[in-house]
């Protein structure tokens, strides 16, 4: 198992680097620069809405097929010919209550509505792929999953390239045309994932089972309330710009490109959860020790997560001005904040993971309600003075709250023991890493080499502190 899942994860999170890093850091960018800010910001606090509801095209069945077919790979074939129908079902059911509420919000322009409708029919075909993909991953099919997980980049990147180099040397590139690229590919990625799906499961009839979405939706609630409250407290951020301030467009806009990259970097962390999750299953349902599966994950996701935050800190403007050509000083500002934001998020890509597969939902919607609570108020005081900031120091006070009440219920419930030595270690690594970043930054040369120089530095300074063993990972991948 841990050789499983260290060999899987380095081809995911190389295959990830190379696609997802160049779609934000190269198409989004370039759309972000080619269009007016103010409409960048209401795609991107549209897309956020959207995301919010998006509980209701899955109702938490993806989290829960994932587990099940982890643990009862049988299954798929009755699974899948019964809950394509309920998907469908719920696809509607998420497009009319969109709509409802962005009616009762008072967002009824025309061009705001058809952004929304084809924004929303992309979360329902991501909804889909999401579903395909977790009884792949189920499976224990990661290679075959992790292509999947970037073909909708790579061909975005494909048409978005296109329509870019096209169109923005005449100015009339529109954020509709990013939006309609997005369709397309995810369209073109639910269909390779059906048929994969199809070979396994071989010919299926769909089959519309009242007893069977009655029984799996009581099952699954807990999963869809905790899917909600997550959306609401990681998305709601842009909606509220969007709302609480005259110019939330422009505001969104900032917030956006403050995000990027944290973005960027958040989607490598979250294909931890993408492996850990089924991974985690299997190994709880076979009663193995997840121990030292658990702590290479927190040694790999925290020297990143630490390290691409001090990075943020003591170079913010000078990446944001690299990338952007518009609001370079409040967006650097906004970086810097969400920067730490990456820390707690991280950790709970690893112990919410685990909570998810140990079946631990109503402790995790509670930490999940009382996260939303805070995100909300928070907010609401911190947005019409601070704005795009107050949305940021929002985003990482309630993320790290949520953080470490459940890293401290997995060292509970998993009785893990952790020593004051090793608490120590961790500490003065950290503090070094502070210091080793502080020391390059004076150094009189270009700020791409000295983030270079810094990298190798973080690199060495986690084998002094024995973070990473050569050793120890070489004895991990040798092992079964």
């Amino acid at each position: 198992m841990k050789k499983l899942f260290l060999t899987n994860l380095a081809f995911l999170v190389l295959l990830n680097i190379f696609i997802k890093a160049f779609w934000i850091l190269g198409i989004d960018r370039g759309v972000q620069n080619a269009v007016d800010a103010a409409d960048y910001g209401l795609y991107f606090a549209l897309l956020n809405f959207t995301y919010i509801f998006n509980v209701f095209i899955d109702l938490g069945l993806t989290n829960w097929n994932n587990r099940q077919i982890a643990q009862y790979s049988q299954l798929l074939p009755k699974y899948f010919s019964r809950i394509i129908p309920m998907k469908i079902v719920m696809s509607l059911l998420y497009i009319v209550i969109i709509f409802a509420v962005a009616f009762i919000a008072g967002k009824t322009s025309y061009r705001e509505m058809m952004l929304l409708f084809w924004l929303g029919i992309s979360q329902i075909l991501v909804s889909i792929i999401l579903y395909l993909r977790s009884n792949i991953s189920g499976l224990l099919m990661f290679k075959t999953d992790s292509i999947l997980s970037v073909l909708d980049r790579f061909l975005m990147i494909i048409i978005c390239s296109v329509l870019l180099w096209t169109t923005v040397l005449k100015g009339k590139f529109e954020i509709e045309y990013f939006v309609y690229s997005q369709v397309i590919s995810y369209f073109i990625t639910a269909l390779i994932a059906a048929t994969i799906c199809l070979y396994k499961t071989g010919f299926i009839r769909l089959k519309w089972s009242y007893p069977f979405m009655v029984k799996v939706l009581k099952v699954c609630f807990p999963y869809a309330l905790l899917t909600l409250l997550m959306s609401c407290h990681n998305n709601i951020g842009s909606v509220m710009l969007l709302r609480l301030l005259k110019n939330g467009e422009e505001a969104a806009a900032v917030y956006a490109a403050g995000f990027r990259l944290v973005d960027a970097a958040n989607m490598i962390a979250y294909l931890f959860s993408v492996i850990l999750l089924p991974l985690f299953a299997n190994m709880l349902k076979r009663k193995l020790n997840i121990t030292e599966i658990v702590k290479v994950a927190f040694h790999i996701l925290l020297t990143a997560s630490v390290c691409f935050t001090l990075i943020s800190q003591f170079y913010n403007k000078e990446i944001i001005d690299l990338m952007y050509n518009k609001h370079i000083t409040e967006s650097a500002d906004v970086f810097r904040i969400l920067s730490f934001y990456f820390i707690p998020i991280s950790m709970t890509y690893i112990f919410g993971t685990l909570m998810t597969a140990n079946g631990n939902l109503k402790l995790l919607n509670i930490i999940a309600f009382g996260g939303m609570v805070c995100n909300i108020i928070i907010n609401i005081l911190l947005i019409p003075q601070f704005e795009a900031l107050g949305a940021a120091l929002t985003n990482f006070t309630t993320q790290l709250f949520t953080a470490i009440v459940q890293i401290i219920i997995v060292i509970r419930l998993f009785a893990i023991k952790i020593r004051w030595n090793y608490v120590v270690r961790i500490l003065l690594f950290i503090l070094t890493l502070v210091g080793v970043t502080f020391v390059i930054r004076k150094i009189f040369l270009p700020w791409q080499w000295l983030i270079i120089i810094t990298l190798i530095a973080y690199v060495l300074t986690a084998l002094v502190f024995r973070i990473f063993s050569l050793r120890s990972i070489g004895s991990l991948i040798e092992r079964d």
